[in-house]
């Protein structure tokens, strides 16, 4: 069933273009979506049959839609464009009742068909055409996946199993994949796993939740991205956002936070927003929160339900499983077109989430993804279509890599020889080299591999000195790549080259102007830059070699601030140094850019979004990319 577009404002002109490219896109809203809550037990502790809707557009108490079949707690609900669907649940014995509404026309429920068994617990996520319940308590744990056509009415059909018995988990889904999120399988666990809605089969392995976490629930999610809300984790309830990209398989992680912590809570979506409604904190509420798929960080105030419920059922007829705009069909990025990428970094916390720029443009960093753990002093490097993140805090010999061209979560590429932190990255189009950094002491180790593959690093040769904080970012041609300052305790002013395409020991290159550690690099195919750092004092000088030959830094300007723990992403043409520690930020959001083939001050560029130090950077437009 198409999702066409409805007119959701009338005012102004439509253009064409803008209606398919939202369309397809998969970001046009449907006027007036609602989100449905249903059932379970007041404050008292008494069982309630009330339906609440809320619009989710628009902030707002809920108002009465009308009542379920009987009353019950603890079940599911899942939904259609035009269905909301109730399953099990506690009456307070367990049934097997499924019943169901019309999303756009209010009154009470009608019988739909009847699960296998007796079933609470479970987890629900549909897209248009089927709707599947996963696991659950009967009383014990099981393993179940079974669905039904959203369209008729009828009895579960088996799809087949999880990858373990589980109760409680929640859900998120797209309009292909459904993933089971965590639960409790006797104690809660992290384990998510998949399947494919319209095919049947045993469900795969997925990833892992940052946090271990059960509270039945689902389909709280845009089409690519899901959040898996609040929930209680065997000792306690928790607040936390952990954020799912549905596209990659891979781990989840840590994004925001609900405004209490609560579990057994409901959830209602559209391709915007996620709702969180109600739970229990100890006391029943009735608070409805509300989060930003594309943001992340604190849930903001929606409205009220009308009773302080938890065990509710939650759904809407705009979830990610109903979005059928844009799949991965039609071209919405080109790889080498000015991608930026800022990987983890520290200060006050250490992260695990990658940003990313437009370095063309002006502007904020935006979410990404994920790293497989929480990093910084790590380095990076990136050709047109991968990126990966090298070493980091420990000291570690993790090697990551992701898909420059999907949002997503990273996947493990292999291990470096040595465990280091604050290393220094370089590459061009087919190979990325990691050198120096601290294992703990200053190392003069360099590393390479391949892009093209994944697997363990292969010893390159050899620093001229060795040495730890150096520069970070990438300074290389499509043959040469530079590694600048660094050394702890001793700081050292050397600038070293490889050749990248082949192995062995590294050559003096000439000398920065002043001894510095913690600078940022980046460059064109002829020109590399080295901008900030620590001198022992906060820096904003910007110096400049030429690759092709071998010399002295010259002066290029100044940074707008003195930053340090500070790394730099580039274009062929322009340069970005990326956040830091200054005198009076630890750290700063700040990033500022020069053009690479001039002379002059910085400008601003903008904010990250995250402000970090000690970061990793990678892009798919650097001079080591250019002929």
């Amino acid at each position: 069933m198409a999702n066409y577009p409805q007119i959701d404002n009338v005012v102004g002109v439509w253009k064409l273009h803008e209606v398919y490219d939202a369309v397809m896109g998969g970001y046009w809203r449907n006027h007036g979506s609602r989100g449905i809550f249903s059932g379970g037990d007041d404050e008292p502790g008494t069982i309630i049959n009330v339906i609440d809707f809320v619009t989710l557009a628009s902030a707002g108490n809920a108002a009465d839609f009308g009542d379920m079949t009987g009353t019950r707690k603890h079940q599911s609900a899942f939904s259609s464009f035009t269905r909301n669907i109730h399953l099990g649940g506690g009456t307070p014995s367990i049934t097997n009742v499924m019943d169901y509404v019309n999303i756009m026309t209010q009154g009470n429920a009608a019988d739909f068909g009847d699960i296998s068994a007796n079933t609470s617990f479970m987890a629900a996520a549909s897209n248009a055409i089927r709707g599947l319940r996963m696991g659950g308590a009967t009383p014990s744990a099981v393993n179940i996946i079974e669905y039904v056509t959203m369209t008729s009415v009828g009895n579960t059909t088996d799809f087949g199993d999880l990858t373990q018995s589980v109760q409680e988990p929640q859900s998120v889904t797209s309009p292909t994949r459904a993933i089971r999120c965590g639960g409790s399988t006797g104690s809660y666990t992290n384990t998510m796993d998949s399947v494919e809605i319209m095919t049947t089969g045993n469900a795969v392995d997925f990833g892992d939740l940052a946090y271990a976490v059960g509270t039945s629930g689902g389909n709280n999610s845009s089409s690519t991205r899901g959040f898996v809300s609040a929930g209680y984790d065997g000792s306690s309830y928790v607040n936390y956002i952990q954020k799912v990209e549905i596209t990659s398989q891979g781990n989840a992680v840590d994004f925001g936070d609900v405004s209490t912590a609560r579990g057994y809570t409901c959830n209602a979506s559209n391709s915007v927003r996620s709702l969180t409604a109600g739970g229990n904190t100890g006391t029943r509420i009735n608070t409805i929160d509300f989060a930003i798929f594309a943001n992340g960080g604190a849930a903001v105030d929606f409205g009220d339900l009308n009773n302080g419920t938890a065990g509710t059922s939650g759904g809407s007829n705009a979830h990610g499983g109903l979005n059928d705009g844009y799949q991965g069909t039609r071209p919405t990025y080109i790889g080498g077109s000015g991608r930026g990428f800022i990987l983890g970094g520290g200060g006050p916390s250490v992260g695990q989430r990658i940003q990313m720029i437009f370095i063309p443009t002006l502007g904020n960093s935006s979410d990404f993804g994920g790293l497989t753990t929480t990093v910084q002093s790590n380095a990076g490097a990136g050709n047109t279509i991968k990126s990966v993140s090298l070493c980091g805090n420990g000291p570690n010999n993790t090697v990551d890599t992701f898909f420059n061209n999907t949002l997503g979560n990273a996947s493990d590429f292999g291990d470096a020889t040595v465990s280091r932190e604050h290393v220094m990255g370089t590459g061009n189009s087919t190979r990325f080299c990691v050198g120096g950094g601290l294992s703990p002491s200053d190392s003069n180790v360099i590393d390479y591999g391949d892009f093209a593959t994944v697997g363990n690093l292969t010893d390159f040769g050899d620093l001229t000195t060795a040495r730890g904080i150096g520069h970070v970012g990438p300074i290389n041609s499509s043959t040469r790549g530079i590694f600048a300052g660094g050394g702890y305790p001793s700081y050292q002013n050397v600038i070293d080259y490889i050749t990248i395409g082949s192995t062995g020991n590294a050559t003096d290159f000439g000398d920065l102007s002043t001894v510095r550690i913690a600078l940022a690099g980046a460059g064109s195919n002829t020109r590399g830059l080295v901008m900030g750092g620590l001198s022992p004092s906060a820096d904003n000088t910007i110096e400049y070699i030429t690759i092709a030959s071998t010399g002295n830094a010259t002066d290029f300007g100044d940074l707008t601030e003195s930053a340090y723990k500070t790394s730099g992403v580039c274009t062929n043409i322009r340069a970005v140094r990326t956040s830091g520690q200054t005198p009076s930020n630890n750290p700063t959001e700040v990033m500022d850019y020069v053009t690479i083939a001039s002379t002059g001050n910085a400008i601003d560029f903008g904010n990250a979004t995250i402000p970090r130090k000690y970061l990793g950077t990678s892009s798919d437009s650097h001079g080591g990319l250019q002929g």
